[in-house]
């Protein structure tokens, strides 16, 4: 908005110059007063024509940007949607292999609260039990998983993205 007014004052100076260029040369006014006057014409209509310039520039910088940003945001939203896609299928993943160890509808609820790094006391308040059922359930866990504890049990479902 800025530009645009100083383009607007240059273009009024220029005018008005231009006008009182006319008008001293029908009056007879010495040459260096009218050379003068044409000076401020001439440097007033570069100063907008620079100015006009760079706010075309900047107008299409700022169309260009708009339209990455769009790019972008569209690439962004499809990222999201690949990575809900694959979270949806890692998920399935997980429960075919929580279905093929024979855990209980109970333990994969609990087996899938370690997998997200909740505390035993944690999963206890989520599923409204006590925190030793939750111990012997998750020891059941890793007893059909054939793993050691928590960690050996998170690793086995993440050891091949690594």
């Amino acid at each position: 908005m800025r530009d645009k007014i100083i383009v607007i004052i240059f273009l009024i100076i220029m005018s008005l110059n231009f006008f009182d260029v006319l008008t001293d040369i029908s009056l007879g006014i010495p040459v260096w007063h009218i050379f003068s006057e044409v000076l401020i014409v001439l440097v007033s209509a570069i100063g907008a024509l620079f100015l006009i310039k760079d706010i075309q520039a900047k107008t299409f910088d700022i169309s260009r940007l708009k339209q990455e940003l769009l790019i972008s945001d569209d690439k962004f939203r499809n990222i999201s949607d690949e990575m809900k896609n694959a979270r949806h299928e890692y998920s399935a993943v997980i429960h075919s292999q929580f279905k093929q160890w024979s855990l209980t509808p109970s333990e994969q609820d609990v087996a899938m609260l370690l997998l997200k790094g909740l505390s035993f006391k944690e999963i206890s308040a989520v599923r409204n039990t006590k925190e030793k059922t939750v111990r012997q359930q998750a020891s059941v866990i890793y007893s059909k998983a054939n793993v050691e504890g928590r960690h050996e049990f998170a690793a086995w479902f993440l050891e091949d993205f690594m």
